[in-house]
């Protein structure tokens, strides 16, 4: 029975994403409608994207020369390890969790105060689909924000090592910057595909959200379960999904 009810949730939820994407679409030519929804996740999660970048920068850097130090002549590979990790995998995922954490909890308490407060009710007696009114721009808003997030942490985090290594005494920017692009554009596809990650992580984020928000119940009570119960599934979706999108990556460039 709980995996009947597990694969019925896994069902309804993707009809109900592939729905939410279609009144996405149609709700870019209408600006009014989710510009509001994006200034919310993009310019809310900037200060959290600012503190992970520079911590990822950071961190990575000591972590990584510690590593390397060991073997004579590798601390030229830094800048080369540090990009890719950080561009292939750790700015993605961390602006994806971002996004999970802070809109997860906003899309489900806010829909879902609003289906227990009967406005989603008002909505369909007015004729309006609440898919197309409430579920479409915030998806799209998803879908645009996390990108940019994900470019911010980039930047941050690659500009925090080299400071770092400025700072350590070990490199200047013409010998690191010159390492960068070298790594740029030797992988050039797979930062790419990398960098498409977050859209896919956006659309999920504000599907799961959205969804989550609308099936809750219990009143007061409903919307903090609402709340928490939505960081949790995004986070998990994105875990998730980055775990298959990376298998598919690698099976592409093979």
């Amino acid at each position: 029975m709980a995996a009947f009810d597990l694969f019925r949730s896994i069902g309804e939820f993707t009809h109900f994403a592939t729905l939410g994407l279609r009144a996405a679409v149609a709700s870019v030519p209408h600006p009014a409608r989710w510009l509001r929804p994006f200034y919310s996740v993009f310019i809310g999660g900037i200060p959290m994207a600012i503190v992970l970048g520079l911590a990822l920068g950071a961190v990575i850097w000591l972590q990584t020369r510690a590593v390397l130090e060991q073997f004579p002549g590798a601390n030229d590979l830094l800048p080369t390890v540090l990009t890719a990790a950080v561009l292939l995998e750790l700015a993605p995922v961390g602006a994806g969790l971002i996004v999970a954490a802070r809109t997860g909890a906003s899309l489900g308490a806010e829909l879902s105060a609003m289906k227990l407060g009967e406005q989603i009710d008002a909505l369909e007696l007015l004729g309006q689909s609440p898919r197309r009114v409430l579920v479409g721009p915030r998806i799209l808003a998803c879908i645009l924000a996390v990108p940019l997030l994900h470019v911010l942490v980039s930047m941050l985090a690659i500009g925090s090592s080299f400071v770092s290594e400025a700072v350590a005494g070990h490199g200047n920017w013409l010998k690191y910057s010159g390492a960068v692009e070298a790594e740029l554009s030797n992988r050039l596809w797979e930062v790419l595909l990398a960098a498409f990650k977050p859209v896919i992580f956006g659309a999920l984020i504000g599907a799961m959200g959205c969804w989550v928000g609308l099936r809750a119940d219990g009143g007061s009570e409903g919307v903090g379960h609402a709340a928490t119960d939505s960081v949790v599934r995004c986070s998990l979706l994105v875990l998730a999904a980055d775990v298959l999108l990376v298998g598919t990556i690698r099976s592409l460039l093979a």
